[in-house]
């Protein structure tokens, strides 16, 4: 039998509150890691041949309160502190958020626009500054 759970719009804003919530999880901020390669199938799984290329700190909190998306929740990040020195040279293709104590939250599609976190580029150079230009994170009502 096919699944066909909907959430209400509420509930959608509501989960989107949960989930970045854990970001701000430990007594420290919440990190972006940013990698090369194939994104995992979800959180739990492993780093496994992915290059870390850069890491960002998030502000703790790391989000504001989620809004109605029309439809569904949306969170915006709050400021992002840049990565002054990237780990290594690659192409960005996926990101990882840990809070403080390293537990993997979520992860999402990088790009300079139109992804789930974007950046000043994809391109990274070892030793390069890398900036989030913004990053959202949306939960459906579906």
């Amino acid at each position: 039998m096919a699944t066909a759970t909907t959430i209400s719009n509420a509930a959608a804003i509501a989960a989107c509150n949960a989930v970045v919530d854990l970001l701000d999880a430990g007594a420290g901020a919440a990190l972006i890691r940013i990698y090369d390669g194939t994104q995992p199938t979800n959180s739990d799984v492993a780093i496994s041949t992915q290059t870390l290329l850069a890491e960002l700190t998030c502000s703790d909190p790391a989000f504001g309160a989620a809004a109605d998306a029309a439809p569904g929740g949306r969170a915006t990040a709050s400021a992002i502190t840049d990565d002054s020195s990237a780990n290594a040279t690659g192409t960005a293709s996926w990101f990882r958020a840990v809070d403080s104590n390293g537990l993997a939250v979520l992860d999402g599609s990088v790009g300079t626009s139109g992804a789930d976190l974007n950046l000043n580029t994809v391109s990274i150079t070892s030793g390069a500054t890398v900036s989030v230009s913004s990053w959202t994170v949306t939960m459906p009502e579906t």
